[in-house]
């Protein structure tokens, strides 16, 4: 799959998204340590990892829901650390949860329409939604509670980009889903980004996000263990980033790798 912005990214380009140094704790467990990345306009930023490694505890974090111990994050140039979620989500933050947290015992359009509580001016509006998902428009009245698995992930992501976010965060698309559903659900992302969002990701399917990223940056234990382009490292250097073992550069770009696959 091929997604636009993939390559190089332009000297002098400024980052839409940066986190500089970000701690965060779960009580007396350190779920963050020190970690750094830059987001670039039009990217598709993937967060790699085993379960525990922090993942979704910095998306998270970005979005507000959680507060970190130390560090920054700043968005389109503006500190944002200390913003509530919906003052970001106005600033275009948008994140679709791991396990979609939708509401059950609302309609389809009626979450969709939760979406678009904080929503920014942009191209993106229910009737779009439906457009780009047209078995929804039959269906706007029905309970999400009654929807399959593939399907209220597809409407999570419909109510996020309601909001019209400039960048779109998404956690464990691929979680509990059949292989099928989930090729369904990442072939939609050439639209999303073509329409101007910018996405980072977290997945546990290496090989899935390895398809789809520009960049990606894997963590361990709260710690990132390799940063780079995916076409840049080799499946073992992402083998040894992801377990941790020997042979990772922990903190560091992997160098360039002869005969690898994006």
């Amino acid at each position: 799959m091929t997604v636009p912005g993939d390559g190089a990214r332009a000297a002098g380009d400024t980052p839409l998204l940066e986190v500089r140094d970000l701690v965060v704790h779960h009580g007396q467990l350190r779920a963050l340590d020190a970690i750094s990345l830059q987001v670039f306009p039009g990217e598709v930023y993937a967060i790699i990892g085993a379960n525990g490694a922090g993942k979704s505890t910095l998306l998270r974090t970005i979005a507000g829901l959680h507060h970190p111990t130390a560090g920054s994050i700043s968005f389109d140039g503006r500190d944002v650390t200390g913003l509530r979620p919906e003052r970001r989500a106005m600033q275009g933050i948008a994140m679709v949860p791991e396990g979609r947290r939708l509401f059950g015992s609302l309609s389809l359009e009626e979450n969709l329409q939760v979406g678009a509580t904080y929503a920014r001016q942009g191209p993106w509006t229910i009737e779009r939604v439906y457009e780009m998902f047209g078995w929804m428009r039959e269906r706007r009245n029905q309970l999400t509670a009654q929807l399959s698995g593939g399907e209220q992930q597809t409407v999570a992501i419909g109510r996020a980009l309601v909001a019209n976010p400039r960048v779109l965060l998404l956690d464990e698309l691929s979680l509990g889903l059949a292989p099928v559903v989930v090729q369904r659900i990442y072939g939609m992302l050439p639209q999303i980004l073509e329409s101007g969002v910018t996405v980072l990701l977290v997945e546990q399917d290496v090989s899935q996000a390895l398809r789809v990223a520009t960049h990606l940056q894997c963590l361990l234990e709260g710690r990132t263990t390799l940063e780079g382009r995916p076409a840049d490292v080799t499946e073992e250097q992402v083998e040894a980033a992801y377990f941790g073992m020997a042979g990772s550069a922990a903190g560091h770009p992997a160098a360039p790798a002869e005969g690898s696959e994006s």
